[in-house]
Formats: C-alpha cells, sequence, structure tokens
C-alpha cells in the first residue's frame, strides 16, 4: 500500500494529508532567497549584463517546463483553463404549421 491509508486499528490515528514540504520551511526558505538576492543588489559584482530576448525565453521555458504536468492533468480531467467564454446553447426550433 502507498501513502497514507485509514487506520486498520482503533490505536492508529488517522492522517488523510501528509505535506512534501511544511509551511514554515516554505516561508524560510523564501525569505531567505529574497534577502540573498536583495543584499547582491548592493555589490558591483553581482551586476551583470544581460540581453532581455535571451532573458525572456528563459522566463517562457522555465515557466512551460514547470506547468507542462499541471497542465496535462487539467487535460486528463477535461478542464480547458482558457476558454471563450460561456458556452451558449439554442432552444428547440419553433414547429412548423403545415397550412
Amino acid at each position: 500500500m502507498e501513502g497514507p491509508g485509514l487506520p486498520m486499528s482503533d490505536s492508529e490515528e488517522f492522517r488523510p494529508f501528509s505535506r512534501r514540504l511544511p509551511e514554515f520551511k516554505f516561508w524560510a526558505a523564501s525569505s531567505r532567497a529574497v534577502l540573498i538576492a536583495f543584499s547582491m543588489t548592493f555589490f558591483e559584482m553581482f551586476n551583470i549584463p544581460v540581453f532581455w530576448p535571451i532573458l525572456l525565453l528563459y522566463f517562457i521555458a522555465l515557466f512551460f517546463l514547470t506547468m507542462k504536468r499541471q497542465i496535462l492533468h487539467m487535460y486528463k480531467h477535461k478542464y480547458v483553463p482558457w476558454s471563450s467564454g460561456k458556452a451558449r446553447y439554442k432552444g428547440k426550433a419553433p414547429a412548423k404549421d403545415d397550412k
């Protein structure tokens, strides 16, 4: 059996959800990354010129590589994240009288 399951006896505790990354560790790592990035802006040695089209392509590639799994999951369950609006259906056509 993989992952957490239902308790088999009364002495076991039911734990329906276990996080891969605890919230405190996430916020600590995020805060540390922001502080390091902010402090690097004060030093001239980290001021590296970047050609903006290459930076844009890098961002797009990273975005699609990280979102691929989520987008495939949405397609699997027939959820399209972008649409052209609400679907509109027509009612029955009026009956034609043969007079």
